[in-house]
């Protein structure tokens, strides 16, 4: 399949959050932690990592408590939990209008869900700031609640058992490859989206989203 497109009319689309939907700045936590740090904003973006302890957050592993602990150890923060929550929430954007839109259109058409990597905490902000991102859809998978994770197999299985198709009936789009990758090597279709234009590309000559 090549990256524009899907090979065949899917039957549903499920749809990544982070970078898709709505933006996504991690800068933000770091000048928001450096308030409470005695390390550099260089320092504190060698140090904060997509680490162990951050998958298991976003599995549902660990709580937010012990997320925040590990975060005050690392980055060697003089903070509480509610002052690193401000930063960990800062990095969630405005919503991307084209492609909210773009999906909104396709949905009259084919089931859509959204699936994000994503934990507790930034599951209650993004649902309560972004209700039409959250209405946009027939269902929505969040990794903290499957217990699983892009790009680990069993996430992408566990969606399509919900959802009630096979894997290479469902058209995934993410901006992370390596969530891509790991799609369509359990047989899903999958779109690596780098701009609006990447879905609009892929979905109007099948669903006419085009308004």
């Amino acid at each position: 399949m090549n990256a524009s497109a899907p090979r065949e009319s899917p039957q549903a689309i499920v749809c990544d959050l982070g970078g898709v939907l709505i933006g996504i700045d991690f800068e933000r936590a770091i000048e928001t932690w450096a308030r409470h740090s005695d390390l550099s904003r260089s320092e504190l973006r060698a140090a904060f990592r997509f680490d162990r302890a951050y998958e298991q957050h976003e599995r549902g592993e660990i709580g937010a408590g012990e997320y925040f602990a590990h975060l005050r150890t690392a980055l060697r923060l003089n903070a509480s939990d509610a002052e690193i929550a401000a930063g960990w929430n800062a990095i969630l954007l405005g919503e991307i209008q084209e492609t909210l839109a773009l999906l909104e259109r396709a949905r009259q058409q084919v089931p859509t869900y959204l699936f994000s990597n994503s934990n507790a905490v930034h599951k209650a902000v993004w649902t309560a700031r972004y209700p039409r991102v959250v209405h946009a859809f027939d269902g929505v998978f969040v990794s903290c609640d499957l217990g699983f994770r892009k790009p680990e197999p069993e996430a992408f299985k566990a969606v399509a058992r919900r959802i009630g198709l096979p894997l290479e009936t469902i058209l995934f789009l993410d901006d992370t490859l390596e969530n891509v990758d790991g799609a369509r090597a359990v047989g899903m279709q999958a779109l690596h989206v780098r701009s609006s234009k990447d879905v609009a590309d892929a979905l109007d000559p099948v669903y006419r989203t085009d308004p």
